[in-house]
């Protein structure tokens, strides 16, 4: 998937070209999630929710789901332009490579109270709780679905999972066979990519990857330049060996980028050029084993190793190595119990080397995190379940924190189910909330708050998901979220060594609804749309300063998001695809509100081959999404060209 630099500027015009070359047979269309009725697309297969496969129309959760099909109309070139499919999700573009991405409020730069994971794989960093977007990437035609679950997922996933959780599948080694090559280009980017899939024996599979990013520019909303144009390279593989009641999986990924460093981040020595350049590395390597027993019951092992490097030239350089280990078993349905319990010990060694003028003391520090987990679902009558599930989970800085989580399913029609919740759910303690000192030596200006402790969500939901009729699809979730304990820049008084640190001096609550549907009048057109409302009040607790912006600094969000998409086969060759998505102002930074348009244009020329051209924040002028004023940027509209091949 990539983009062009062309000269187009003032209408963004995409083109996506994609070039579709079988080397056997054309794919079976069976296959394409484009030809499933809304029913069947109902009936997909989700596991984020309960940690077993269930089909979507049972998940008792707020979770929306982007398929593979999905993802190839939108005319998407990274994961967080993907996410914006997502209506119960905020997504804030920063700069060319930086994104703010939450779900239910206190969105924010840092953005530590989703989980996201990547074929099981945590990618959240221990630094602050919050995921580095630029190094998160996959490939994104080997990606399956996307399942989002907004609100409280602490109970099956642990700490962090507190206003959603963001789990990336990729598909089988087995479902990607034969070449693929990729390359697109546009005015503000431009990509390329190579996957080739084969047999390893009679029982495995296994695919290799190689892809390349190059990101232009942004610019501010004045016109004038930012340099913070970045490239990334990246290379992977997967292989899967399936015989008889076993599946072992086996993957990695490595990955190497620059980044320009745009101010206020820019530094300038003396009479020497700025030293401006951020540079990302890592690499994962990850082994999951699943065996069925006798009697129905499942045990599942995995273990990933997790390697990355960022080094912010004037500011630090972070060096994260995390070894997982994860164990689950899934006991077959008794009389009326379904029962799933497992642990998962987690250990990082996260060094950083400090600059002159932030630092992270001790530089060095060995964390260890350990939790154990389960989960009951009860058949009180045959379309009545109740599920009860808990995690005990451990950490460094804190006592032991308690995960329950009470959920109860009615489906009181073989199409529609009625479900709430009650959750608690915690943001434990990071690096950045108890290291982070300012400047290198004393007497700091700043210190970590040394009793710094966890953040708490109590979550209370009702939700409906069902089809009306077979035409059309629902589901509505209605939210009020208790915070208490959360993060606070304070002053000592009077004034000590470290005379400002971070504390748990604020509280309040969040409510809002949440919903989606589709429409489908004909097999050829589909409707899609989604809104989200967020009513937040927060309030600092006696005795708070509340510095540095205080209750603003805990998060900025809309208080209206809404998105209509159409999707349109004009004839068996040709298929039309267009989004309009509007968010309200956020308050404080100040952004404006702004609705954005997207379309795409697609030609199958034969089974072997498929053009498309497809734009992006089409006709409105250049619009900020999130951060300062003086240093974020205006997204403008552009064109960006495909060409994708399978062999």
């Amino acid at each position: 998937m990539a983009n062009t630099n062309s000269a187009c500027k003032s209408a963004k015009f995409s083109v996506t070209v994609l070039l579709c070359a079988a080397s056997t047979a054309p794919l079976a269309k069976a296959l394409d999630l484009a030809d499933l009725t809304l029913e069947e697309l109902s009936n997909l297969q989700i596991t984020s929710v309960s940690k077993r496969p269930e089909r979507l129309s049972d998940a008792p959760a707020s979770v929306f789901v982007i398929n593979s099909e999905d993802i190839r109309r939108s005319g998407a070139v990274s994961l967080p332009e993907v996410l914006r499919l997502a209506p119960n999700l905020h997504v804030g573009q920063r700069s060319a490579s930086q994104y703010s991405i939450g779900a239910r409020g206190l969105n924010n730069t840092a953005g530590n109270k989703m989980l996201v994971l990547i074929d099981g794989r945590t990618v959240y960093s221990p630094l602050f709780s919050g995921v580095f977007w630029d190094a998160q990437d996959v490939m994104l035609e080997d990606v399956e679905r996307i399942e989002i679950i907004s609100g409280p997922g602490g109970t099956l996933w642990g700490v962090n999972a507190v206003n959603g959780v963001i789990n990336i599948i990729t598909r089988a080694a087995q479902d990607t066979q034969g070449s693929l090559v990729v390359a697109g280009m546009g005015n503000t980017e431009s990509s390329a990519g190579v996957r080739h899939g084969g047999t390893l024996g009679e029982n495995g599979h296994f695919r290799v990857y190689g892809k390349y990013f190059d990101g232009q520019h942004s610019r501010r909303e004045d016109g004038t330049s930012i340099n913070d144009s970045w490239n990334k390279t990246q290379a992977g593989f997967r292989a899967d060996w399936t015989r008889a009641d076993d599946r072992l999986t086996v993957q990695g990924d490595v990955y190497a980028g620059r980044e320009g460093q745009a101010p206020p981040g820019t530094i300038t020595l003396g009479t020497f050029r700025p030293l401006n350049t951020i540079s990302i590395s890592g690499f994962n390597l990850l082994s999951r084993l699943e065996h069925r027993l006798a009697g129905g019951s499942r045990l599942k092992v995995q273990a990933y190793y997790d390697h990355t490097v960022r080094t912010v030239p004037g500011t630090f350089d972070d060096r994260l190595d995390v070894i997982d280990l994860q164990f689950e078993h899934a006991l077959p349905s008794s009389g009326i119990h379904t029962f799933i319990w497992g642990a998962e010990y987690r250990y990082g060694m996260d060094e950083v080397l400090n600059s002159d003028f932030i630092a992270f003391l001790p530089a060095k520090v060995n964390q260890a995190w350990g939790s154990l987990f389960a989960q009951d679902k009860i058949s009180l009558l045959d379309d009545l379940q109740l599920t009860l599930g808990a995690r005990l989970e451990t950490n460094d800085y804190t006592n032991p924190e308690w995960l329950p989580s009470a959920r109860l399913a009615w489906k009181f029609n073989a199409n529609h189910l009625l479900w709430s919740a009650a959750s608690r759910a915690v943001r434990a303690p990071s690096r950045i909330d108890r290291d982070f000192y300012y400047p290198t030596t004393s007497p700091y200006v700043f210190g970590g708050g040394p009793q710094f402790r966890s953040e708490v969500a109590k979550v209370f939901e009702l939700g409906y998901r069902g089809q009306p009729s077979p035409s059309t699809s629902l589901s509505i979730t209605a939210f009020h979220t208790i915070y208490d304990h959360l993060r606070t820049l304070e002053a000592t008084v009077p004034i000590t060594l470290v005379p400002v640190f971070y504390a748990n001096r604020m509280d309040g609550h969040t409510t809002g609804v949440e919903a989606w549907g589709s429409y489908q009048p004909t097999e050829t057109w589909r409707l899609s749309a989604g809104v989200t409302t967020l009513h937040k009040r927060l309030q600092l607790k006696e005795g708070s300063y509340g510095l540095n912006g205080g209750i603003n600094a805990e998060g900025n969000d809309p208080e209206l998001s809404w998105n209509l998409r159409t999707r349109f086969n004009i004839s068996e060759q040709w298929e039309l695809d267009g989004t309009v998505r509007h968010v309200s102002s956020l308050p404080e930074p100040e952004v404006p509100a702004y609705t954005v348009v997207d379309l795409r244009l697609g030609w199958k020329a034969s089974p072997h081959l498929e053009l498309s051209v497809a734009g992006r924040n089409l006709f409105g002028s250049p619009h900020a999404e999130f951060f300062n004023a003086p240093t974020r940027s205006a997204l403008s509209s552009g064109v960006y060209f495909k060409v994708l091949a399978r062999f």
